[in-house]
C-alpha cells in the first residue's frame, strides 16, 4: 500500500480537465470569470464558467502544472464542459480533455500544513496537492490529484465510505465552496453563489461570456440574493434537499424563497448551501421540502463569506 494514499477519501464527485496547446491560457482567459493569465505555478484558483446571460454553467478550480492547465469540476459536467468549450476553439491552439485520474481528499495529520493558505498547490513526485478552503483555521485539507502523465496512481483509489464521503462534503459547504452540477446549471449569477466574496471573480481582467452581466450586478449594488449555510438537526432524510430544490419561510407559506445549491447529510445533520434574498436573512423561518417541512437553522460562514 503507497502510504501516500493513507487517510485520503475518495472524491468521485469530481473530474480533472487538462487544458494543452500554446493558446491554452489566453483562450481559458477569455473563458472565466477569473484572471488566468496572471496565475502562477504553486497556485490554484476559483472561477465559474457563465452563459452570455451570466449564469453559471460550472464552478472550477484550476492550476498551472508545467506548460499546462488543470481544472477540477464536478464530474457529471466535466463531458459537455469540454464539449461546450471546444466549440469555441476555432484556431487556437487549444486541446481539452477529461483525464482519467482519481480525485481524493487528504486530511492533515497532527500539525501537518499548519500556516497552509487555502489555494496554495504542492508538487510531489506523484501528486499535486491544493489546499482547501476550510471554515476551521485548524483543519487543514487538500484536493489530491496525480500529476499530469500520470494517470493511472499508483494504488487504486482507498476505498470511502459513505460518511467519510459525506463529511468531505459537509466541510465544502461550512467553508462556503458552491459546487454547480448538472442540477443547478444555468440557475444563478456568480454573486449569487458568493464567488465575488471568495475570490471567483475578478472584475478587471476583461471580456468573458457573461461579464457584462456580472459586472453590471456588481458595480450597481443590485445583489439581491446570496448563499447562506443552514443545518437541520436530528434529520431523519435528505427529504427535499436534493440541489436545485425550492426552500420555504414558514412565514410566507405560499411561495418558495430559495433554493439548494449543495447538501450533504453527516450524521444525522443535514448541511446545506442555500439561495437566499439578503432582506430575509436573520427574519426568515426557512425551511426544507414545504413550508411546514424541517426548520433550517441559520449557521455562519467564515468571515469574509458570509452574506451579511
Amino acid at each position: 500500500m503507497n502510504n501516500s494514499l493513507i487517510s485520503c477519501i475518495h472524491l468521485p464527485e469530481l473530474a480533472v480537465i487538462e487544458i494543452s496547446g500554446e493558446d491554452a491560457v489566453s483562450f481559458l482567459h477569455g473563458q472565466l470569470t477569473q484572471d488566468v493569465e496572471g496565475l502562477q505555478q504553486g497556485q490554484a484558483r476559483l472561477a465559474a464558467y457563465c452563459t452570455a446571460k451570466g449564469r453559471v454553467l460550472a464552478t472550477l478550480v484550476f492550476w498551472k502544472e508545467g506548460a499546462c492547465l488543470r481544472a477540477m469540476l464536478r464530474s457529471d459536467l466535466a463531458e459537455t464542459f469540454v464539449r461546450r468549450l471546444s466549440m469555441f476553439v476555432l484556431r487556437a491552439k487549444v486541446r481539452l480533455r477529461v483525464e482519467p485520474v482519481a480525485v481524493l481528499g487528504r486530511l492533515s495529520d497532527g500539525n501537518e500544513g499548519a500556516g497552509t493558505e487555502p489555494w496554495s498547490v504542492t508538487v510531489s513526485d506523484d501528486f499535486v496537492d491544493i489546499a482547501t478552503p476550510s471554515a476551521s483555521a485548524g483543519k487543514v485539507r487538500w484536493w489530491r490529484v496525480p500529476r499530469l502523465g500520470l494517470e493511472q496512481p499508483s494504488d487504486t483509489p482507498p476505498a470511502t465510505s459513505a460518511e467519510q464521503a459525506a463529511a468531505w462534503q459537509a466541510a465544502d459547504i461550512a467553508a462556503g465552496l458552491p459546487w454547480v452540477q448538472a442540477a443547478t446549471q444555468d440557475m444563478f449569477i456568480p454573486q449569487t453563489l458568493n464567488l465575488d466574496l471568495i475570490g471567483g471573480v475578478n472584475f478587471t481582467k476583461g471580456c468573458y461570456p457573461g461579464q457584462e452581466v456580472v459586472a453590471r450586478a456588481h458595480y450597481r449594488g443590485a445583489v439581491k440574493r446570496r448563499m447562506a449555510y443552514g443545518v437541520v438537526r436530528q434529520a431523519a432524510s435528505h427529504a427535499g434537499t436534493d440541489p436545485g430544490s425550492d426552500t420555504y419561510d414558514a412565514r410566507h407559506p405560499d411561495t418558495p424563497c430559495g433554493r439548494i445549491v449543495n447538501t450533504s447529510m453527516a450524521g444525522d445533520t443535514i448541511h446545506v448551501l442555500m439561495e437566499v434574498r439578503l432582506a430575509d436573512l436573520g427574519e426568515a423561518d426557512f425551511r426544507l421540502d414545504g413550508p411546514e417541512g424541517p426548520a433550517i437553522q441559520d449557521v455562519a460562514l467564515p468571515d469574509g463569506v458570509d452574506a451579511d
